[in-house]
């Protein structure tokens, strides 16, 4: 279907709208939304609720007592499905919560300068969901078919891991045809066909405590153990495969003439497969002490599992060939950070990230979208749908 496809009048309805668009982001990241500040996520979630009944579609919160609520969003089929599998969904995946505090805007407002928009949220991943709405707002004015439902799932928690909702999200993935991921573009706008899986080793070493000065030797120094232990580990990392693992956080001891019981670090981990994951999982916890009279205890894992490329390989050919025939080319990129896209992917549903705003700053005070970017970002997420 895509070769019959013209996607050229969404992006004309689309670009003819920006204006109505752009205040609709802006109305979005003025609704300040940090992670775990429920009052906020709640106010966020009734802003898109809204957005989603005036895009057609039907809306519905889920509460939840600490992460706040998530929104899922329903637009019927507008053409019959011929087969089974043509009537399952599409979802739409994104978050609406955000790592800036209340009270940001003071020093970091919404900007229009030099064809930029700039505020806290917009890239990282406000632009995304807007640029969505707006591509379900071009297939209904343009009476547009589409044989499968789409679905819309918003998380409130994504920034801090995703514990709230998780089984909801991963149970919307599995009843789905394909999975569109609204995090933002990578660099050029490229689309994201990779991310390695994400996760977290904690190590604690247990030792024996003595006086330095008086009888060190009595003593096991969790410390200098803990040492030994982080340089084996980092020894399993393999940079040039993706392989990484890097000690971010130490602590342990409690004076300085104390031989040190106890000792701990976290120790990042990023893989590019579930077949890396396993392998550096069973190293790591294969470690022994130099010391004997020492013990290491290892905690944790990948909480992310990889989103491989072959997930994503034929909805990114697709979404290619749409984007030529408005005119522009999509590359695809591999990221080493986890979006909820990882999770989908890793049931085996077909899964493409990436699709949302074009810019820079996620995470930094200098972060933006191309304001001129969103209406081919809107047309080509209404092109996948109607053409999946």
């Amino acid at each position: 279907m895509t070769q019959a496809f013209d996607p050229t009048p969404l992006l004309g309805w689309c670009t003819s709208d920006l204006d109505v668009l752009t205040d609709c982001l802006r109305r979005a990241v003025e609704i300040e939304s940090p992670s775990g500040n429920r009052p906020a996520i709640d106010a966020m979630a009734q802003f898109f609720a809204a957005e989603i009944e005036a895009a057609g579609g039907r809306a519905q919160l889920l509460d939840h007592d600490r992460a706040g609520a998530a929104v899922v969003g329903e637009f019927p089929a507008t053409a019959r499905a011929r087969t089974r599998d043509e009537g399952k969904p599409l979802l739409l995946l994104g978050h609406h919560d955000t790592v800036w505090e209340t009270g940001t805007l003071v020093s970091m407002p919404f900007l229009l300068r030099a064809g930029l928009a700039y505020g806290p949220g917009i890239f990282d991943m406000k632009s995304g969901i807007v640029c969505a709405l707006w591509g379900l707002r071009a297939l209904g004015a343009l009476a547009v078919p589409r044989g499968r439902p789409v679905r819309m799932f918003l998380n409130p928690d994504e920034e801090v891991a995703s514990h709230a909702f998780r089984k909801r999200l991963q149970d919307e993935a599995r009843r789905a045809a394909a999975v569109l991921v609204l995090e933002p573009a990578a660099a050029g706008g490229a689309l994201k066909t990779a991310r390695k899986g994400v996760g977290e080793l904690r190590v604690t070493v247990r030792g024996c405590s003595a006086h330095a000065g008086i009888n060190p030797a009595a003593g096991v120094n969790a410390i200098t153990e803990l040492a030994r232990v982080i340089l084996r580990v980092t020894e399993l990392a393999d940079p040039e495969r993706g392989v990484t693992l890097t000690p971010g956080v130490i602590s342990g001891g409690t004076r300085s003439n104390v031989v040190p019981e106890t000792a701990q670090a976290s120790i990042d981990v990023r893989v590019p497969s579930m077949a890396d994951a396993r392998r550096v999982e069973r190293l790591v916890r294969a470690i022994k002490p130099a010391d004997r009279r020492a013990r290491v205890e290892i905690e944790g894992g990948i909480n992310r599992p990889p989103l491989e490329h072959k997930r994503a390989a034929a909805l990114y050919a697709r979404a290619r060939a749409l984007a030529l025939k408005m005119g522009f080319d999509l590359g695809e990129a591999s990221t080493g950070g986890g979006s909820d896209g990882n999770f989908t992917a890793a049931l085996g549903i077909p899964t493409l990230d990436g699709l949302g705003g074009v810019g820079d700053g996620a995470h930094a005070r200098h972060e933006h979208v191309v304001v001129r970017e969103l209406p081919r970002r809107a047309a080509l997420l209404a092109s996948l749908i109607a053409t999946l």
